[in-house]
C-alpha cells in the first residue's frame, strides 16, 4: 500500500512523499494522540487559520465542519476562545520546525495520520508530543475535573497537540 502525494502550497513547492501505512493506523506504541485531525479542526484550533490553503493535500470530510477564518488568524476560532499559539517564526527560530513540514507539529500530524512515515522526524514529534502532558498535571494539579473555564490557554495549547483538554 503505498501512494505518492505531491504538494505545491504557499509553503512547499514541489514536495512530494509516500504514504505507506493505512489512514489512522499503526501508529508509534508510545504515540494515541486523543483526537484526529478532523477532531482538531472541528473544535477550534490555531485560531482558524492552519491549512486554509493547503486542504487539497488532506482528506476533504476534515473540512466539513473545520472552524476556519477567511480573514486570518482569530481566537473567537479556537474551541476556548483563547490564542494559544506562538508565531510560526518563533518555532523556526528555536530550531522546532523540520524541512519537510513547514507549518510544524501539526502538518506533521496530518500527514503522519494519513500516513506518512520518516521515521527519525516521527520519534523526534513524538517525544515532543509527550512533553504537553506536563500541562495535563497542571490541569488536574488546578482545576476541578473538567472545569473548563480554568486554564483555557493551556486547554486550548493541548488541543493544538491533539489532546482532548475538555476530558481533564
Amino acid at each position: 500500500m503505498k501512494k505518492k502525494v505531491s504538494v505545491s502550497d504557499s509553503f512547499q513547492t514541489d514536495y512530494s512523499y509516500e504514504l505507506t501505512e493505512p489512514l489512522g493506523k499503526n501508529f508509534a506504541v508510545d504515540f494515541k494522540p486523543e483526537l484526529t485531525p478532523k477532531d482538531m479542526l472541528e473544535l477550534g484550533v490555531f485560531g482558524g487559520s492552519y491549512l486554509n490553503d493547503c486542504q487539497d493535500e488532506f482528506l476533504a470530510d476534515w473540512f466539513k465542519n473545520a472552524r476556519l477564518s477567511d480573514h486570518g488568524t482569530d481566537s473567537n476560532f479556537n474551541f476556548f476562545e483563547v490564542s494559544a499559539s506562538q508565531p510560526l517564526k518563533v518555532w523556526q527560530d528555536k530550531g522546532w520546525i523540520y524541512k519537510d513540514d513547514p507549518r510544524g507539529w501539526f502538518q506533521w500530524y496530518c500527514r503522519y495520520y494519513i500516513g506518512r512515515r520518516i521515521p527519525e522526524e516521527d520519534k523526534r514529534q513524538i517525544k515532543r508530543w509527550k512533553q504537553m502532558t506536563r500541562h495535563i498535571a497542571q490541569i488536574k494539579k488546578n482545576c476541578y475535573p473538567c472545569e473548563l473555564t480554568c486554564r483555557r490557554r493551556q486547554r486550548q495549547a493541548l488541543l493544538h497537540w491533539a489532546y482532548d483538554s475538555r476530558n481533564y
